[in-house]
């Protein structure tokens, strides 16, 4: 069982940044692909970003330049820094942990979910 618990969250002006973390539970961090999602308001949750446990990261197309995955494992931490935030970057976001190695960007292959943080970015 792994837990998982975001931090980092709030209220941004458009144009800022943001470093979201997410912490995880157990001694096998190092073994999951780690990825971050976000859900707005009426929209279906959707793939920001992943991390292989090998490091490999995959960023979706629409944040691409202004978002980086990383992990650190002798933290059992994931990152997620966001630049360059826009008001449709608003949504919660959410970390999700996959006994897979992959950090893939679809949901269903992941097992374990924090309980997300929000992010708000005014205009």
């Amino acid at each position: 069982q792994v837990q998982l618990v975001e931090s980092g969250g709030g209220l941004v002006q458009a144009g800022g940044s943001l470093r979201l973390s997410c912490a995880a539970s157990g001694r096998t961090f190092s073994s999951y692909g780690m990825g971050w999602f976000r859900q707005a308001p009426g929209k279906e949750r959707e793939f920001v970003a992943g991390i292989s446990r090998n490091g490999n990261t995959y960023i979706a197309d629409s944040m691409k330049g202004r978002f980086t995955i990383s992990r650190d494992n002798a933290k059992n931490t994931v990152y997620l820094q966001m630049n360059s935030l826009k008001p449709e970057d608003t949504a919660v976001y959410y970390c999700a942990a996959a006994q897979g190695p992959y950090g893939s960007s679809y949901s269903e292959e992941y097992d374990y979910w924090g309980q997300g943080t929000q992010i708000t970015v005014s205009s």
